[in-house]
């Protein structure tokens, strides 16, 4: 039985469950970007709080914080799909 027929034969056996682990998937890849996300920043605020050539300048440039703004919105977005798809899967 090829690997696609009994991926498909499993989902139909159980729908709940297959959409409960693609849940659990985009809530980790969700979280991993919020938590990346906050590394990313604390690195950032550290560097420029030990730079001596930024002593009056204690900001980010925005091309960062424009992509941590991104990478805080597809986080976002990962979590709700991860919330809408748990709740879709209590349904069935």
């Amino acid at each position: 039985m090829p690997v696609f027929q009994a991926a498909w034969m499993y989902y139909l056996s159980h729908p709940a469950l297959v959409l409960n682990g693609l849940a659990l998937f985009y809530a980790v890849c969700g979280s991993w970007l919020w938590i990346a996300t906050q590394v990313r920043s604390a690195r950032a605020n550290a560097r420029l709080a030990t730079s001596p050539a930024s002593a009056g300048d204690m900001s980010l440039d925005n091309a960062s914080v424009r992509v941590n703004r991104m990478f805080y919105a597809v986080g976002t977005v990962c979590l709700v799909l991860a919330v809408v798809l748990s709740l879709i899967s209590t349904q069935l």
